[in-house]
């Protein structure tokens, strides 16, 4: 189970270049229900997400390269591309996602929680904007095809 909100943001923090950095590709083989090819630097998986906002049901599979590029070329829309910086915060580690390409420059903050009571009680740093975690448009499944 994945239990998680979305931001967007009214600006960078200080010193983006400081945190851990993850190189991100991603595609959709279907999204109703949502099937994802995902490489995360040099880790593959195929995921399958449930329906839901803030909390879904999610499972991951490993996928060799070979399976993974083999699969690239049956996504349904754009690959979605773009630099995770995880930074720390609180007890909890913001996954800041930075587009690249054509949905540059859409910045998203994703915070994920142990309990739907943690979710809920977060206070989010003053540099998060809009929470988004309730709007369809902002899933990563939707960005593969449309734009906002």
């Amino acid at each position: 189970m994945e239990i998680e909100r979305k931001f967007l943001l009214k600006k960078l923090p200080e010193n983006l270049d400081t945190y851990p950095v993850r190189h991100l590709e991603q595609g959709y083989l279907s999204t109703a229900p949502v099937i994802r090819i995902r490489r995360d630097n040099d880790k593959y998986e195929l995921t399958y997400k449930g329906k839901g906002c803030m909390i879904r049901e999610e499972h991951n599979l490993p996928l060799t390269k070979e399976a993974y590029e083999h699969l690239l070329e049956k996504i349904d829309g754009r690959l979605i591309v773009k630099k995770r910086y995880m930074i720390p915060f609180e007890k909890h580690t913001i996954e800041l996602d930075v587009f690249e390409g054509d949905l540059a420059p859409l910045t998203l903050a994703e915070v994920e929680f142990a309990s739907e009571e943690e979710a809920k009680a977060f206070a989010p740093p003053d540099w998060f904007a809009e929470d988004v975690t309730f709007s369809k448009l902002y899933h990563n499944s939707f960005l593969s095809q449309f734009n906002i």
